[in-house]
């Protein structure tokens, strides 16, 4: 049961935020979706999710088309940031109050999980939902997502607010929640070294465009950092895929991408280090130097 996107557009007063978006969801995998601000994250998710039309193109869950059927939308939850300022609607309701209707809506509601995370995040279900914190407001997000027990289950910045203990915290119970369900989830974060080990498949998507989809190890493992004399450094990487040049005087630091039974010049006099994902994100979407 894949969840697929065919050639999905959308467009916004004349520009195209997603352009000609095509993915497979495979069941059972943590994919981690990753890009700069304004690459179109959560408006592809809330395509994904049936909560916002495409300008064109389709999606469909089990070969059944996901927009306005029932049936495909149960089995997907998007759990994205709380809007709850005063003039969003959702202020005035209790946390209690909106995990009450949440749970009506997902038929494999899990409350006993429910109850476990509140007492978990020690979230006071009886506060206004404009009366929390920011990080509050994200467990609440995560309790939606992860007591839904949706097929398919999409987190936009669930860790927005957070500090370093409750995120731990969060990845924690997702893995949890993954290996005895064995579910899908997609999660978008900015925060990239703290979801790198968690995330089996990747999802760069740059200027809306996906610019790899593809195994998170695999991706990692295929860059490498070049740093030296900048000629040695230019030397030791001819012929190869370099991005994100850095010059300091006669120094230079490059990202290679290598692929198959391609290597750096290790004979010229450089150094090469791994990198990480976060690295390898930047070498790829960050400004090239010279360039605003």
């Amino acid at each position: 049961m894949s969840l697929h996107c065919e050639n999905i557009v959308k467009t916004y007063s004349g520009k195209d935020v997603l352009d000609k978006v095509t993915l497979d969801i495979q069941p059972g995998k943590i994919y981690g979706l990753i890009g700069r601000n304004g690459a179109g994250k959560t408006t592809l998710l809330s395509i994904l999710a049936a909560q916002n039309p495409a300008s064109s193109g389709s999606v469909t869950l089990d070969g059944q088309r996901v927009w306005e059927n029932r049936k495909s939308l149960e089995k997907i939850c998007f759990s994205r940031e709380l809007n709850a300022n005063a003039e969003s609607g959702l202020a005035a309701m209790k946390a209690k109050e909106y995990l009450r209707i949440a749970a009506t809506y997902y038929e494999g509601w899990d409350k006993p999980l429910e109850e476990r995370l509140v007492k978990l995040f020690d979230l006071n279900v009886k506060k206004k939902l404009g009366k929390l914190s920011k990080g509050m407001l994200s467990m609440v997000t995560i309790i939606v997502a992860l007591c839904s027990k949706a097929a398919y289950t999409f987190l936009d910045e669930p860790v927005a607010g957070l500090d370093v203990v409750a995120r731990e915290q969060f990845y924690k119970l997702l893995l949890e929640e993954y290996s005895s369900s064995g579910r899908t989830f997609i999660i978008s974060t900015h925060i990239i070294e703290e979801a790198a080990d968690v995330l089996e498949d990747v999802i760069i998507l740059h200027e809306g465009r996906i610019l790899i989809e593809t195994d998170t190890q695999a991706f990692v493992d295929s860059a490498v950092h070049v740093s030296g004399k900048a000629e040695e450094v230019d030397a030791a990487v001819s012929g190869l895929e370099v991005h994100h040049p850095e010059t300091i005087g006669r120094s230079k630091g490059v990202t290679v991408f290598l692929k198959p039974g391609q290597k750096v010049d290790e004979s010229r006099d450089v150094s090469v280090q791994p990198v990480s994902l976060q690295r390898a994100f930047v070498a790829l979407c960050g400004e090239e130097e010279g360039k605003s």
